[in-house]
């Protein structure tokens, strides 16, 4: 359809539109028009450019270019359809800006919508003004999510309507959607904004994200006016309403109230949480089928809402799905979960604890002519029947199409006694995965049985089920983010997405799902960094086998991390750190390792401690150590081995003696579920066949000090690719060698290909440190330098192949970069870097 036309529902062409002040009144056939029209479409008549006509209207000549409105329509009566979008909708251009393409909406304006477009700020100008502004909310200023905003503005100033954000969960995606909501409204890009959810709990989480995060001393919900999900339309001076799909499709589509219907200039800006949500798939009509079928019956009505309003819609998701991206197109932003955890933004899994009982190895099988018992679940009620063939259920089929009672009784007993307490809450939460709701109601029972049975029985309100079937759902699940109980929660689908629990440290699966989007999503409930409780990975218990069904399409498989040390590591190594010459991590990680150590202590051996040590209270002496200086620290280290040689309390074994039975646990290590020695063998034989072919390898295994930090990062993300990581290789070593190391993933890709001996990751560093240390007579200035040096190689691993790239980095930027370490260290500044990469690994 040409802008410079406007199409009549007779089919015709015109050249000329009519309008009145702001309100369309109709089209006027090309060299025919009536003077005097009232609202009504023009009758033929000739028509002579020296007619005069009342001043109140507006003639608009297309073909002369000659534009004196604002704001243009065309319209042929029928409905926007995506196969047929040349042909239908109400096609609408802003005349103010020839650069601008027209576009279909689905009804016009209200006058009050053109009024504001009119007094609205120029875009090209707050698209600059945002360009120009480099000054981030505090609350979203990582790099990433800095990042991601640039480049959704830069997507808004180049004219894209449909836009993607890709996350990965818990790195902010709420955040950085409120600091981009401010940025457009500080520079009245935008004048309103609707944040779209799918779940009323989504919604009142972002409505007290809003109220929590400040600029300054206020929040965002002071600074703007907010509408939460209870209003059905906004005030002139709201600025953020929230509102969910449902309650939008029912103002939008199903409302005989026009004056509570939404117009479609209401909002400038769509933020839809969760787009990967699309409730149904869009499908488009034949020709053929058109005449028959009515094509909003085929229209998601996730779609529909994104598309009635005249705004830029910016979807937000960390599982983009096809049905996502058709809507939205490509991410112009993606950080995923393999990078957020090497950025120590999130924590990774540990291999997972495979749950095998005889049920679930061998299944479950009836022959024909048996008579079993069948739930109906309309009725409620159990039922029997004869079967007329043989019917075999593997794992897959367990809780869903078959009820196993006895399976589940058995999964549960192993949790109760070897890997969950609900009464040491240090120990994190457990988030399970039920079937069914009804599955959800056995399991509860069964792990209160299971605690009671294994002698450690909870708190009734310690395990719930958080289904949608429950009275008030939400109430529940603020009592699981913020209070003790409860500790473990069985769900089905309501906790599968976009709920915030940091403390969860379990994820336990009872049931299979097909979906890698919905699998992605339940893995997110617990990649969350919380320090409270020291949480460094968090474990997976799969008893139904879906980690090894997943994982050859999962996004979202283990990456490397360091986990901390206990305190016998540290005791048996204290020659090795030199203990005369503390470091700071070395100190916050020790003390760390007490304050583990002691939350796991009965009251009888915390007393034991207090008087062997003469310290009156063993919490206060764990809260003092990370704080005192270098002298009193190692005036407690008697005290520390004294810690050292109190034994924990051993959990107690029971043994179950239902029908199904325990058969054991299997650690699984790399894609192929290997155990320990084959792990390390296949990860020996990968370098020795890559090391030529893949550059950053060979770098690592010649010359690992030309190693820069961006190349480590590469080769960690390609040995994940091939299932290895250097924590499972830690273990792995552990396992095979009854020796336990902390070598980082270099010395194991050195030992792989060269034969050398794994030396442990911080001995490593300190060892090099001391030449540094040796190199001059430093002074106290120098000295505090060369320590943050050290503990910022403790964490990187690698600083850089020469000092300039070494200084480069954020933490030394941040201090002044290479420049202020010359006027530091003078000339030596670069011989440290130079003395650091040549004793590293040698």
């Amino acid at each position: 359809m040409a802008i410079a036309e406007w199409v009549l529902p007779n089919g015709q062409r015109a050249d000329y539109a009519l309008f009145k002040g702001l309100e369309f009144y109709g089209i006027v056939e090309a060299k025919k028009w009536d003077q005097d029209i009232a609202g009504q479409m023009a009758q033929p008549k000739e028509y002579s450019r020296e007619v005069p006509f009342r001043s109140d209207y507006l003639l608009v000549d297309n073909q002369m270019g000659d534009y004196k409105v604002p704001f243009i329509y065309t319209a042929n009566g029928r409905p926007y359809l995506k196969q047929y979008k040349e042909k239908s909708g109400i096609w609408f251009w802003d005349a103010r800006n020839p650069k601008e393409n027209a576009y279909a909406l689905e009804e016009f304006h209200h006058p009050e919508d053109l009024a504001l477009k009119l007094t609205a700020k120029n875009p090209d100008e707050a698209n600059q003004d945002l360009v120009n502004d480099n000054d981030f909310p505090k609350f979203a200023d990582r790099d990433y999510q800095v990042e991601a905003i640039k480049n959704i503005e830069e997507a808004i100033k180049d004219g894209k309507k449909r836009i993607l954000l890709a996350m990965a969960t818990g790195t902010g995606k709420t955040r950085t959607a409120i600091a981009l909501m401010y940025r457009l409204l500080k520079h009245k890009r935008a004048r309103r904004i609707l944040y779209l959810v799918d779940r009323n709990s989504l919604g009142k989480q972002t409505a007290d994200a809003i109220k929590d995060n400040k600029i300054g001393n206020l929040s965002i919900s002071s600074i703007y006016g907010v509408k939460e999900l209870q209003d059905k339309l906004p005030d002139a001076s709201t600025k953020i309403q929230i509102a969910t799909v449902q309650g939008m499709i029912k103002r939008l589509f199903y409302n005989d109230n026009e004056e509570e219907k939404p117009s479609v200039g209401q909002y400038d800006f769509i933020i839809v949480d969760e787009a990967h949500r699309g409730y149904a798939e869009d499908k488009e009509l034949s020709d053929k089928e058109y005449q028959f079928y009515d094509q909003n019956d085929y229209v998601s009505q996730y779609r529909r809402v994104v598309d009635y309003f005249d705004a830029t819609a910016i979807g937000m998701t960390a599982t983009p799905a096809l049905q996502t991206t058709d809507i939205f197109g490509q991410p112009v932003y993606s950080y995923s979960y393999q990078q957020a955890v090497l950025d120590n933004y999130l924590v990774d899994h540990d291999a997972p604890t495979i749950i095998k009982t005889k049920l679930s190895q061998e299944g479950i099988h009836f022959k024909k002519g048996a008579e079993i018992s069948l739930f109906d679940q309309a009725s409620e009620s159990i039922k029997s029947e004869k079967l007329p063939d043989n019917m075999n259920f593997e794992v897959k089929d367990f809780n869903k199409r078959v009820i196993t009672e006895n399976f589940n009784r058995v999964v549960c007993d192993y949790l109760a006694q070897n890997c969950l307490n609900p009464n040491d809450p240090e120990l994190g939460k457990t988030l399970i995965f039920a079937a069914t709701d009804a599955h959800a109601d056995m399991v509860v029972r069964l792990l209160r049985e299971a605690f009671k049975k294994a002698g450690n029985p909870v708190e009734d309100d310690a395990i719930e089920k958080i289904t949608g079937s429950i009275r008030h759902p939400n109430n529940e699940i603020k009592l699981f983010k913020n209070e003790k109980n409860p500790n473990i929660v069985v769900t089905v689908d309501l906790l599968t997405t976009g709920v915030d629990v940091p403390e969860i440290t379990n994820l336990v699966f009872l049931r299979r799902v097909q979906s890698r989007i919905l699998y992605e999503q339940m893995l997110g409930r617990a990649t969350r960094l919380c320090p409270e409780i020291h949480k460094a990975v968090f474990n997976i218990y799969d008893a139904v086998g879906i980690y090894d069904a997943m994982n050859k399409v999962t996004n979202m498989k283990p990456v490397v991390k360091n986990v901390k040390h206990d305190i016998h590591y540290f005791v048996k190594r204290k020659d090795e750190f030199g203990i005369s010459d503390i470091s700071e991590q070395y100190q916050i990680d020790l003390s760390a390792a007490v304050d583990r150590k002691i939350k796991c202590m009965n009251d009888a051996k915390r007393k034991d401690f207090e008087r062997l040590t003469e310290i009156s209270s063993i919490d206060q002496w764990a809260r003092d150590l990370v704080h005192l200086n270098r002298k009193a620290f190692l005036n407690e280290w008697k005290n520390i081995e004294q810690l050292d040689k109190l034994q924990g309390d051993k959990p107690k074994q029971y043994i179950s003696n239902a029908p199904d039975e325990y058969v054991g646990i299997e650690r699984g290590y790399g894609q192929g579920n290997s155990d320990p020695e084959d792990y390390i063998e296949s990860f020996n034989k990968f370098v020795k066949e890559h090391v030529n072919t893949i550059p950053a390898l060979q770098i690592v295994a010649t010359r690992p000090k030309d190693l820069t930090y961006d190349e480590l990062k590469k080769i960690k993300l390609e040995l994940e690719k091939n299932g290895f990581k250097e924590h499972d290789l830690q273990s792995a070593w552990k396992s095979a060698n009854q020796v336990q190391t902390t070598a980082d993933i270099i010395s194991f890709i050195r030992q792989a290909a060269l034969g050398s001996k794994l030396v442990d990751h911080d001995v490593r560093i300190h060892n090099a440190m001391q030449k540094v240390y040796g190199m001059a007579n430093w002074n106290m200035v120098q000295k505090s330098w060369l320590k943050k040096i050290e503990n910022q190689l403790i964490s990187s691993t690698v600083l850089g192949p020469n000092a300039e790239t070494a200084f480069s980095s954020n933490f030394f930027k941040r201090q002044g970069g290479y420049k202020q370490m010359r006027k530091i260290f003078s000339d030596n500044a670069d011989q440290i870097i130079y003395v650091l990469n040549e004793n590293l690994y040698v």
